[in-house]
């Protein structure tokens, strides 16, 4: 039973909480005793008998081996349910970096077995175990010699959260273990497979919450909580303390699935399970116990509280769902002909329209009340690529509102939207008040100078509409962890994909440092060089609390000043609240750049231009 019904989220893998199972030959009864309703959603079970060792199984005379313990036969289940209520879990035996030569070729060998039977059984995902030592190039060569020929399964690597001190020491060489160095070094050992993803044990102390935020742009697909992570309540009730409570809710945020792990530790008022996991009468809970209770209820139910306390998502957040991290190649409105879909989605973006609307304050004459009302100068206003209109209603409204008397040109390049505008026009009666031009605005001669302008697009092509205009706006950039947009754009494997920017509404990211100013340009610029190519360099500073990171790439945002103190934006710092019609840019970096804690990034940028296009060059390493 998913975790709750939240608007928004039913297609969220974050809704569904998982249980990691013992092995048990009778699958069906795993299944039946732990996906009864209102208990879980999966388990995570073992497919073979943790006794087998392929070297111990004795061969007949013809020299082949019998038939292998499997968990049992995969006609004991629908595919459907393999596929929907079961992820495998890989014996946690297995070493393929070990010294004795004996367990490594068995590794290996049951390795490939229980991954070839989980893709047989049509599994989602299975479980592989930790890295059982820091260098584990044999376990990493082999899983992407498997990934090489995986049809369509994840393999969810287990990683434990550990802190990266004392209690982070590997057996051989003593020295402080990072889990996520662990991670990066199995990843590009495995070329930075789109099917490897991590499962993260957490543990019952904390990284630093810089630390943790690394994960975030890491393809974390399962939390693995096991009880001795909770407290106990006033109540006898399981509980997570406060900063475990915020890490659940980060990781539900991002659609990372939950999976209980361990034995009941919690004496539950009322369910007759004692702290140690057995009945009042101290008999052992059966792995096929009663429908009624789950000896993990109690855990389930917190989690499931603490899913139903998220914050609900805003209208405007819902109609973003779709475009997270997804990437699209930035519009080109001078170039190309918008489609009316594309108007549709800017039009829903009122917060865009409030924010550009261009007010004064003025006392009223009668008192200290305020009224906002559009410049009283205001006589001649241009918009400037209308679109289909609703920047002209806006403008109309405002000055209906506020007794101005108005006259609007509205030019639009795209045809189509001509049409729509002209349509419009005559609806409304305002064949008196707006004037449409359909032209690029570029090549427009204005008749008369503008009092107000509005655009969606840079004001470099139509600075000549009005001598007075006073505009900047600044770029900013950001090194940002983002594995998921790094994947797809490899997946295209081609160098043109890496020589390109994308627009994202970037959600599973790790954001490294603070963005910092990149370019500013202002409106007017009468100075004798008017060439808008750029070059800066940039030195970010990383935390020295964070651990190590991958940079696979920058993100990219701007702030506007449209009017005295009227600003529009998207850095993150200062960005329009509730807007959704622009989001940030990717820049992605064809090699990742790995910092260490407490370095220093330097990035440096180029912006190019031609007769035809505009080139961005990011060339950066760490120091």
């Amino acid at each position: 039973m998913p975790l709750g019904e939240k608007q928004g989220w039913e297609k969220s893998d974050s809704r569904y909480c998982g249980v990691e199972t013992e092995f048990d030959d009778d699958m069906p009864g795993v299944l039946t005793s732990n996906l009864s309703p209102g208990f879980f959603d999966f388990v995570v079970a073992p497919l073979m008998n943790p006794t087998y060792r392929p070297s111990l199984v004795e061969k007949d005379a013809s020299g082949s081996s019998p038939v292998l313990p499997f968990a049992s036969s995969d006609l004991v289940l629908d595919l459907s349910q393999w596929s929907s209520h079961v992820v495998g879990k890989i014996s946690s035996w297995i070493d393929l970096d070990a010294e004795d030569e004996t367990l490594r070729v068995d590794s290996e060998t049951t390795l490939k077995q229980e991954i070839a039977w989980a893709s047989h059984l049509s599994l989602q995902a299975c479980l592989l175990p930790s890295p059982k030592v820091t260098s584990c190039a044999n376990y990493a060569r082999c899983v992407n010699q498997i990934l090489q020929g995986l049809p369509n399964m994840q393999l969810w690597l287990r990683i434990p959260l550990v802190k990266t001190d004392e209690d982070a020491m590997d057996e051989n060489s003593r020295k402080i273990v990072d889990s996520w160095e662990v991670w990066n070094s199995f990843r590009l050992l495995c070329e930075h497979h789109s099917q490897l993803s991590i499962a993260l044990d957490i543990m019952g102390s904390l990284p630093s919450v810089s630390s943790l935020g690394r994960w975030f742009g890491e393809p974390v697909r399962a939390a693995m909580i096991t009880t001795n992570c909770f407290l106990t309540n006033a109540r006898g009730y399981p509980c997570l303390s406060k900063s475990h409570q915020n890490l659940v809710t980060a990781f539900l945020n991002h659609s990372i699935q939950v999976v209980i792990s361990g034995k009941p530790l919690h004496s539950v008022p009322g369910s007759g399970l004692a702290s140690n996991g057995s009945n009042v009468n101290n008999q052992s809970v059966p792995s096929s116990f009663s429908h009624l209770s789950h000896p993990l209820k109690s855990y389930l139910d917190y989690i499931g509280f603490l899913f139903q306390k998220m914050d609900p998502l805003s209208e405007q957040e819902l109609l973003k769902l779709g475009f997270r991290d997804c990437l699209r190649s930035p519009l080109q409105p001078l170039m190309d002909n918008l489609k009316a879909y594309t108007y549709e989605n800017f039009e829903k973006d009122s917060m865009k329209y409030i924010q550009i609307l261009l007010y004064h304050r003025v006392e009223h004459s009668m008192g200290s009340l305020r009224v906002l009302h559009v410049c009283q100068c205001c006589k001649v206003l241009m918009v400037v690529g209308a679109g289909r209109g609703p920047l002209v209603r806006a403008s109309l409204q405002a000055a209906e509102e506020t007794g101005r008397k108005i006259k609007v040109y509205a030019v639009e390049k795209n045809p189509n939207a001509v049409v729509t505008l002209h349509s419009l026009v005559k609806l409304e009666g305002w064949e008196d008040i707006v004037t449409i031009i359909s032209c690029d605005m570029r090549h427009w001669n204005a008749p008369e100078e503008a009092d107000i302008l509005w655009t969606h697009r840079t004001t470099t092509g139509f600075q000549k509409l009005r001598s007075t205009l006073e505009l900047w706006y600044t770029s900013f950039i950001q090194p940002v962890t983002a594995s998921k947009l790094y994947s797809d754009v490899k997946s295209n494997k081609d160098i043109m994909h890496f020589e390109s920017a994308y627009t994202v509404k970037l959600h599973n990211i790790a954001r490294l440092a603070p963005p910092q100013p990149l370019f500013t340009f202002n409106h007017p610029d009468y100075s004798a060089k008017k060439s808008n190519e750029r070059y800066k360099k940039l030195r970010f500073k990383m935390p020295s609390d964070a651990g190590s990171a991958l940079v696979h790439g920058f993100a990219g945002y701007f702030d506007a000043k449209l009017y005295k103190d009227v600003h529009l934006g998207t850095e993150p710092s200062t960005a329009t609240p509730n807007m959704f019609s622009w989001f940030a840019i990717f820049l992605p970096l064809r090699t990742p750049v790995c910092i260490q804690p407490g370095s220093d990034l330097e990035a440096n940028f180029w912006r190019c231009c031609g007769s035809s296009k505009v080139n961005y060059v990011v060339p950066c390493f760490s120091f």
